[in-house]
């Protein structure tokens, strides 16, 4: 009798441990390749979305390009050529800029511009100061004695970017795609609609609410000169119909991108599949990298971005 209650003990002990197991394990997510061609290189045409109803948790890398090393002159500067976009030299003038929080290692910086393509109606909290009417938050970080600024977000519309702290041999590098966290919606462009953003310095960590429901976080887990890795969660009432995150970028040519190639891990798969970005006809995937092979004219050091760790546990990711 001993044995079988020993032996019944370890089959549950055994199926206790395979089901945690199980949870922890990357779920795979479909990626959907909603690109189109365009000719202006100031156009956001990249859209590629995430999603899985079960997915709450995953991380978010922007990692420093392949080819960081060569780079001895750098591109960041605008292309307006084959543009239609109406540009006003006055608006970059006209910038107003609010200090949100500083301390000798974290400075939250909001910039007000003159016209915007949505309300800037998102209130940014931090403690019991409260700002409204931003359309850019900055967050800066203090290396080696200078102030970096490594992540922003546009409250109006969701979208973020993030880059590694520069490397030894360069003294800055440019931001390139944007990616959305939360529950994304078109309405004109992608976008996600936020309530409110609220920053907390010791943990590094942006909380934002959603107007259509539901709870996020974006936490600062890792930065140094190779990469920059973000934490994010969703709450469970988030709605799970929409895409749960999403890459926005720009492709005119291989040598005029911001992102040019995709590769993706398939669960149990023995290798990556890679593409050309404009010919990727979507896949689902444990792990999602969108980036560069080759040098571009356009933000020629902008990070490639890594998806990944896809988990339906609501606590952080490991």
């Amino acid at each position: 009798m001993k044995a079988i209650c020993s032996i019944v003990s370890m089959l549950c002990a055994l199926a206790a441990q395979t089901s945690a197991q199980a949870q922890t394990r990357d779920l795979p997510v479909e990626i959907r390749n909603h690109s189109e061609p365009v000719l202006c290189a100031e156009k956001d045409n990249v859209y590629l979305s995430l999603q899985s109803p079960q997915v709450k948790r995953f991380q978010i890398q922007a990692v420093h390009p392949a080819y960081i090393g060569s780079i001895v002159a750098d591109r960041w500067a605008p292309d307006w050529t084959s543009c239609d976009i109406p540009i006003n030299p006055s608006d970059s003038a006209n910038v107003r800029r609010a200090t949100i929080y500083e301390s000798p290692e974290l400075q939250l910086v909001g910039l007000i511009y003159p016209s915007f393509w949505r309300p800037a109606k998102v209130p940014v909290r931090v403690g019991d100061r409260v700002i409204g009417g931003l359309h850019l938050v900055q967050l800066w970080v203090r290396h080696q004695e200078r102030a970096e600024e490594v992540l922003v977000v546009y409250p109006p519309d969701g979208y973020w970017r993030a880059r590694p702290l520069p490397p030894a041999h360069m003294k800055w590098t440019a931001y390139g795609s944007s990616f959305l966290v939360g529950p994304v919606e078109v309405s004109g462009r992608p976008l996600v609609d936020l309530r409110e953003i609220r920053f907390d310095p010791s943990t590094k960590t942006f909380a934002f609410t959603f107007a259509g429901g539901g709870s996020g976080q974006l936490r600062l887990s890792t930065l140094d000169q190779d990469r920059i890795v973000l934490d994010a969660t969703l709450s469970a009432d988030t709605p799970a119909t929409q895409p749960f995150a999403a890459l926005r970028s720009m492709y005119v040519t291989e040598f005029n991108a911001d992102v040019a190639r995709v590769a993706w891990r398939s669960r149990d798969a023995k290798g990556w599949d890679e593409s050309p970005l404009m010919s990727f006809r979507g896949a689902n995937a444990v792990e999602f990298w969108a980036g560069r092979t080759t040098p571009s004219r356009h933000n020629t050091s902008a990070p490639d971005m890594v998806f990944s760790r896809f988990r339906a546990e609501e606590s952080g990711p490991r």
